[in-house]
């Protein structure tokens, strides 16, 4: 198998819209949750959100471009091209059939598709956009920045609800890893702050109504959680086969060791209880990368501030872990960023190749009254200064959906 690193990054989210800006958001500790500004939410039981702030596609993008391209296009460009010059690609210089893009997006384009509905409903069908198609569906994603970047190899966008970004990065993984692609431009993209979205999930009853505190209302493994935050966003990493990396002399952040994914097959929402579907694909992940469970540093969890969610994936890492449990230090940047759906993993992979980069576990705020169901070591409040040589991410789905990848510090 060949190996595979990480050598670039980008990332725009309710913390920054950079790498730089949202780590440094990570590290302080910082909420990204306010009030909802995209639409009129007073009718809804719930009125925050983690948006994405200060966001102005034509910025980044030319304006013409910009509008044939839903929001989680708009930040899924904006995201692989940061990743892109971070990593110091010449693409000139790369054969373009070697060169991947695979991306998750749960829902996609949903807020074109709101939007295009009630312009048919009010003016009829003649007032539904050419484009109407080709900026709802998921994949155009990934076919846009192929565009951009001359990218020809892979090209896929996967849909897995809130496991979708971690299945991306780890399907671009086993692509390089069996010499399909040399270098693959992987992670995820959600824009899902609109009405018809938030009326979904508010009568799924799964989101928090504490609408007059939205600095605390994310707040996973706390016993007083009353559900998730919904985020928006996107994160990219740049994988790329260990020899191609070092003979262009490139910066490496981590290497991506393990993969591992499964389902529950139990329900179209909840996990199974025990989590059992989440603890083989943690097993797998780590059997993959050739380690052990007490050989992981840190845990990014899925950590979704809902009870069964939490409980479940407390009982999963006891399951895998054992005796290390007690010790492996576990928390959730969902307590900052929200949940970003199916482009969650594709942020959590940076959080976590950065915790090795820099010797940095990040905490879980919001954690004031400890739920006995959920007796981890979260990193509550304060993040710690503390060398990582292996990390984990997880992810989990509606429709049972598990994920896990394992990062490790680079060793040549």
């Amino acid at each position: 198998m060949r190996r595979v690193v990480i050598t670039g990054m980008g990332a725009v989210t309710p913390l920054g819209n950079d790498v730089k800006s949202f780590w440094e958001g990570i590290k302080s500790g910082k909420n990204g949750v306010s009030k909802v500004t995209q639409f009129d939410a007073s009718d809804l039981k719930t009125q925050i959100a983690a948006e994405v702030k200060d966001f102005e596609p034509t910025d980044y993008i030319d304006k013409k471009e910009a509008r044939k391209m839903d929001r989680f296009t708009q930040l899924a460009m904006v995201a692989a091209s940061e990743a892109v010059a971070d990593s110091g690609l010449d693409m000139e210089k790369e054969d373009p059939w070697r060169v991947g893009v695979i991306t998750g997006s749960g829902i996609g384009g949903i807020g074109t598709f709101e939007q295009q509905h009630t312009a048919l409903m009010e003016r009829g069908p003649g007032r539904v956009s050419p484009f109407f198609i080709p900026m709802m569906i998921g994949n155009i994603a990934p076919a846009q920045i192929a565009i951009k970047f001359k990218a020809r190899g892979v090209n896929e966008n996967v849909v897995t609800a809130c496991a979708s970004s971690t299945n991306a990065i780890g399907d671009a993984f086993r692509h390089i890893q069996y010499g399909q692609n040399d270098v693959i431009i992987a992670g995820g993209a959600e824009a899902v702050v609109t009405k018809v979205a938030f009326a979904g999930f508010c009568n799924m009853k799964a989101m928090s109504t504490r609408n007059d505190d939205p600095a605390h209302a994310s707040r996973p493994f706390d016993a007083e959680r009353d559900g998730f935050v919904l985020g928006e966003g996107a994160g990219f990493v740049i994988l790329e086969e260990l020899e191609h990396a070092k003979a262009r002399g490139a910066k490496i952040y981590a290497e991506l060791a393990g993969y591992g994914a499964t389902d529950d097959a139990y329900h179209i929402t909840s996990p199974i209880p025990g989590g059992e579907g989440g603890a083989k694909a943690m097993e797998l992940a780590i059997k993959d990368a050739g380690l052990e469970p007490k050989d992981i540093t840190y845990i990014n969890a899925h950590g979704t501030s809902t009870k069964y969610n939490d409980h479940f994936e407390t009982d999963a890492i006891k399951s895998v872990f054992g005796d290390a449990a007690k010790t492996v230090a576990v928390s959730s940047t969902k307590s900052m960023t929200g949940h970003l759906l199916g482009a969650a993993g594709g942020v959590e992979a940076i959080v976590c190749a950065l915790a090795i980069k820099e010797g940095y576990i990040p905490a879980t705020i919001n954690y004031e009254n400890p739920d006995p169901d959920c007796d981890l070591d979260i990193v509550p409040n304060r993040g710690r200064e503390q060398e990582v040589t292996a990390a984990m991410s997880n992810s989990l789905g509606f429709g049972g959906h598990n994920a896990t990848i394992v990062l490790k510090k680079y060793v040549d």
